[in-house]
């Protein structure tokens, strides 16, 4: 039981430190929670939990590893999840080109259209974290080095547990320092500095997925 609990707190230490990591799921909720509220970003925290709840759920049922052993899948993984991050990134690129000259009010008040909708806002944190190649080769590494096969059930579920509450908590948290009043406010007018900066990270990690991937699959 000791031994369990020990390699359960190494686990929720490791999580947690990546979970920390500036990638594509930080610079959703920064760029979402920001511009669009403390509802969305829980709605967005949510998705990108549940994307990471399933990535531990398959990592330790063996899913993820027979796709990442089996070329063919890997290579579509990679494909959807690279044009998805890539598409993310374009579409903040572009609406910073198309809004850079208005005045911060009429932006705001057109951007609120965009992500009203709980299901558009937990699909799109979702989709960003079920479709990074990243965290399903993440998430096996971490299964295989940690989690042995003879953890018991209890241990797996509290495995499982741990991952997704962990990545809740910490994504929520940081919607709800995003959207506090005096930092909302700041945040509100640089938003389109944080649109472009989000969309550079969101276009080099899908461009630089689609590449790698292309190039070996061309070698």
């Amino acid at each position: 039981m000791a031994s369990e609990t020990s390699l359960l707190v190494t686990l929720a230490t490791v999580h947690a430190i990546a979970l920390a990591s500036p990638g594509p799921d930080f610079a959703l909720v920064v760029q979402n929670a920001a511009r669009y509220g403390r509802r969305t970003g829980f709605y967005i925290a949510f998705g990108l939990s549940i994307g990471i709840l399933l990535h531990s759920l398959f990592s330790l049922t063996g899913v993820s590893l027979l796709i990442q052993q089996h070329p063919m899948w890997f290579v579509v993984i990679k494909l959807a999840g690279g044009s998805y991050l890539l598409w993310l990134g374009i579409s903040a690129l572009g609406y910073v080109l198309a809004h850079r000259g208005e005045k911060r009010a009429m932006a705001k008040v057109e951007v609120t259209k965009g992500l009203e909708s709980p299901l558009a806002a937990f699909s799109r944190g979702f989709m960003t974290n079920i479709l990074n190649p990243k965290a399903l080769v993440f998430f096996v590494s971490l299964f295989s080095s940690l989690v042995p096969a003879d953890l018991s059930f209890e241990g797996k579920l509290g495995a499982l547990f741990i991952l997704w509450s962990l990545a809740f908590a910490w994504f929520a948290i940081l919607a709800q320092l995003l959207t506090s009043k005096r930092l909302q406010s700041k945040l509100q007018s640089a938003a389109l500095t944080l649109d472009g900066i989000c969309g550079v990270v969101f276009v080099l990690v899908g461009g630089g997925i689609l590449w790698s991937t292309l190039m070996n699959a061309m070698g």
